[in-house]
């Protein structure tokens, strides 16, 4: 299993909240946060803004879908054809377990490699 976080301009949010249940991905976990990132913040006038405000978008899924999934997001949070400074960025990290809290059922356990194949 592997999670997926994304950090997006909030605008762009509900579009990718959008195409990942199209996708059949419904399952986000979404947090409002502030930060910067290559751009070190906006200069409007003498205002400069060190920290913007973002999402974050948490989403587990197997790894046959990592590729599958952050395509999603990338089309769905670019701003315009090309993308632009400030869309965002997306980490991708292995979850080892996970637990449903209601039944205490583990309900993944981490993927390992396959053995290589000798020819």
């Amino acid at each position: 299993m592997i999670m997926i976080r994304a950090i997006v301009r909030p605008e762009r949010s509900d579009a990718v909240l959008a195409a990942l249940m199209e996708a059949g991905f419904p399952a986000v976990t979404k947090c409002h946060v502030y930060g910067r990132g290559k751009q070190r913040g906006l200069k409007v006038g003498d205002v400069t803004y060190d920290e913007l405000p973002k999402e974050l978008l948490y989403v587990c899924v197997p790894r046959r879908d990592k590729d599958f999934v952050i395509q999603t997001i990338i089309q769905a949070a670019r701003t315009g054809t090309r993308g632009a400074f400030g869309d965002g960025k997306i980490f991708v990290t292995a979850v080892e377990e996970v637990y449903t809290v209601s039944s205490g059922v583990r309900e993944g356990v981490k993927e390992t490699a396959a053995a290589p194949v000798l020819m």
